[in-house]
C-alpha cells in the first residue's frame, strides 16, 4: 500500500507513455507491426458491417449484434492505435491529462460493452437453438436493440466508476506511465496517494464484469449443448454445432486475455507481461475477429463473394 506523500508536491498536466522501451531500430519494426495490424482492423470490420448491412440474408438478430460488436472493436481499437503508432514515431510521447482521462473512458467503455454484448449473443444462439418456435418473440427487434442499448449503459456505468476513481487520484512529479495507453494499473502504479481504495474498485468491478457475464455464456451453452446431444443426426448436431463455434473462439481469445489484465489479485505486478496481454485484446483480437466469422460462416462467405461479383 502506498503513503501519501506530502502536500507540496506539484499536479502532472500531461503523461509519458513510454510504450515499448526497445531498440530504435526496433521501433519502427514495431510501428510497421502495429501499422499492418491496425489496418486489418479497419479492413475486417468495416467490411463485416457493410456486408452485414446490404445483404438482405442476414437482417437476423445474430447478424445485427456481429455488426454491433464490429463497431465495438472498431472502437475501442481506435482509441489506442493512432496514439501507440504515433508514439513510436515521436521521441516525447506525451498526452495531456484530459486527453489521458478520455482515452482510458472511451476505451472501458467500449470493453466492457462488448463483455456484455458476447453474453447478449450467447443468449441469442441459446434461443435459436433451445427454443426455435419462440425465438422471434424473445428476440424482435426490440429487444435486440433494448439488449444492445443495455451493454452500452453497463459499459458507461464501468467507465464513469473507474475513471472517476483514477483520475481523482493524485499524481505528483513522476508522470511516466510504463504503458502504450493510458490504462488504470499503469495510473496507480505511479500515483503519490494510497491506492487501496483504486485496487480493490478495480478488481471488484472487473471480476463482477467477467465472471457475470462468463457464467451467463457457460450457462447458456450448457444449455445449448444438452439439445444438440439430442439431436438423432450427426449432420444436424454438427450444423449446429457450427453456428456456435465462431462466438465460442472470439470468447476465448477475449475473455482470456482480459480476465488474466484485470480480474486476478496483482493485476499490477509486472507492466511488461501487462503490455503484451493489453496488444492481444486492444488489438489481435479486433484483428481476428472478422476473420473468425468470415471463415467459419456460410452466409458470411457467400455474402462476401457476391459483394466482390458485383464489384
Amino acid at each position: 500500500m502506498k503513503t501519501e506523500l506530502t502536500r507540496n508536491f506539484s499536479e502532472v498536466t500531461e503523461f509519458i507513455l513510454l510504450g515499448f522501451r526497445t531498440l530504435p531500430e526496433l521501433q519502427i519494426l514495431l510501428f510497421l507491426v502495429f501499422l499492418l495490424i491496425y489496418i486489418l482492423i479497419l479492413m475486417g470490420n468495416i467490411s463485416m458491417i457493410i456486408v452485414i448491412k446490404v445483404d438482405s440474408r442476414l437482417q437476423t438478430p445474430m447478424y445485427f449484434f456481429l455488426r454491433n460488436l464490429s463497431c465495438l472493436d472498431l472502437c475501442y481499437s481506435t482509441v489506442i492505435a493512432p496514439k501507440t503508432l504515433a508514439n513510436f514515431m515521436s521521441n516525447e510521447r506525451k498526452i495531456t491529462y484530459n486527453c489521458c482521462a478520455a482515452q482510458f473512458f472511451f476505451f472501458a467503455l467500449f470493453v466492457t460493452a462488448e463483455c456484455f454484448l458476447l453474453a447478449v449473443m450467447a443468449f441469442d444462439r441459446f434461443s435459436a437453438i433451445c427454443s426455435p418456435l419462440l425465438y422471434p418473440i424473445h428476440m424482435s427487434q426490440k429487444v435486440c436493440v433494448r439488449l444492445v442499448t443495455g451493454s452500452y449503459i453497463c459499459g458507461s456505468i464501468n467507465a464513469i466508476v473507474q475513471t472517476g476513481f483514477t483520475f481523482s487520484l493524485r499524481f505528483c512529479e513522476e508522470n511516466r506511465l510504463d504503458h502504450f495507453f493510458c490504462d488504470v494499473p499503469a495510473l496507480i502504479e505511479i500515483s503519490c496517494a494510497d491506492t487501496f481504495v483504486n485496487e480493490i474498485v478495480l478488481f471488484v468491478f472487473s471480476a463482477f464484469i467477467v465472471l457475470s457475464t462468463t457464467v451467463a455464456i457457460l450457462i447458456s451453452y450448457a444449455y445449448i449443448l444438452s439439445t444438440v446431444l439430442k439431436i438423432p443426426s450427426t449432420q444436424g448436431r454438427n450444423k449446429t454445432f457450427s453456428t456456435c463455434g465462431s462466438h465460442i473462439a472470439v470468447v476465448s481469445l477475449f475473455y482470456g486475455t482480459v480476465f488474466f489484465m484485470y480480474a486476478q489479485p496483482g493485476a499490477m505486478s509486472s507492466p511488461q507481461k501487462n503490455k503484451i496481454i493489453s496488444v492481444f485484446y486492444t488489438l489481435v483480437t479486433p484483428m481476428l475477429n472478422p476473420l473468425i466469422y468470415s471463415l467459419r460462416n456460410k452466409d458470411v462467405k457467400a455474402a462476401v463473394k457476391k459483394m466482390c461479383e458485383k464489384l
